[in-house]
Parts: C-alpha cells; sequence; structure tokens
C-alpha cells in the first residue's frame, strides 16, 4: 500500500467517501466545505493511503494545534482524522498512515504527535495504544442551552 500526499484534483471523491465512513452524520456540503478549510490550512497535511488499483483505502489528516493535552511543547502536530476502510483493517494500512504522519511531523519541525477519541470507541483507544500513544487524560464535555 503506497503512502501519499493528497493530490486534490484527482483525490476530492474518494477522500470524501472516506471522510464519510469516519463521519457518516455530516452532509455532503458540509464534507466539501471542511475539505476546503482543511486544504487551505497553512500548516497541515492530508495522507491517503493508495491500493494498487488507484483507489484509497484510507487517510489521515494531520493538522497543527497551540496547545493539546499532556504536550510538553508548543505548536503541536494534532492527528485530527485517522480513517482505514474495514476492508483493509488490521493489516498495517493505519499503522502506516501514523507513520508519514510522525515522518511529516518531524520535517516540519514538531516534537511531539497528540491525537484524541471518543472515550466509547475501544478500537480506536486499542489502536493508538499498540501504536505508541500515551493516554493523558479522559474528558467528558457538558452543554447547557440558555434563555
Amino acid at each position: 500500500m503506497k503512502i501519499r500526499e493528497i493530490e486534490p484534483e484527482q483525490d476530492m471523491a474518494e477522500w470524501l467517501r472516506l471522510r464519510q465512513g469516519l463521519f457518516d452524520d455530516s452532509t455532503e456540503a458540509e464534507h466539501r466545505q471542511e475539505m476546503a478549510q482543511i486544504l487551505a490550512e497553512s500548516v497541515g497535511c492530508v495522507l491517503l493511503a493508495e491500493r494498487p488499483s488507484g483507489n484509497l483505502a484510507g487517510y489521515a489528516h494531520i493538522g497543527s494545534r497551540k496547545y493539546a493535552e499532556g504536550c510538553t511543547a508548543s505548536p503541536v502536530a494534532y492527528l485530527e482524522e485517522w480513517f482505514v476502510d474495514a476492508d483493509v483493517r488490521r493489516q498495517g494500512v493505519g499503522r502506516a498512515l501514523v507513520a508519514a504522519a510522525e515522518d511529516w511531523a518531524q520535517r516540519n519541525g514538531f516534537s511531539e504527535l497528540a491525537s484524541d477519541t471518543l472515550i466509547a470507541n475501544e478500537v480506536s483507544l486499542a489502536s493508538h495504544l499498540a501504536l505508541g500513544f500515551t493516554e493523558v487524560e479522559r474528558q467528558i464535555n457538558f452543554i447547557k442551552k440558555l434563555g
């Protein structure tokens, strides 16, 4: 499986398909708006796992944040999104994407890579731990409507 940076002119449809697999509650219009914002970031990268057929099997979006829980450096490279098609999971595709994200982060002067997942996402938690991430905090967010 080849890992490479996105080529927006040719990869948008497949990247959209992958994002819909990760965020199935967003509309196509919302995805396209977010994708345009990601591509416009001054610091960041979208890495793709390409099958021998040329179709995509997964992606990782790496951004930059001023702060991430548990990190000592600022700014911090942040694994914002990470998804692998079900038919190629547990075959090293996610590991290859994260390794490429680490390489990108180091080449761009970052000393730490952070990420997050939902508390209930045990598969993602196990994947992060297997790839050398350390859990630093658990959090539950609240909201209260006013008025």
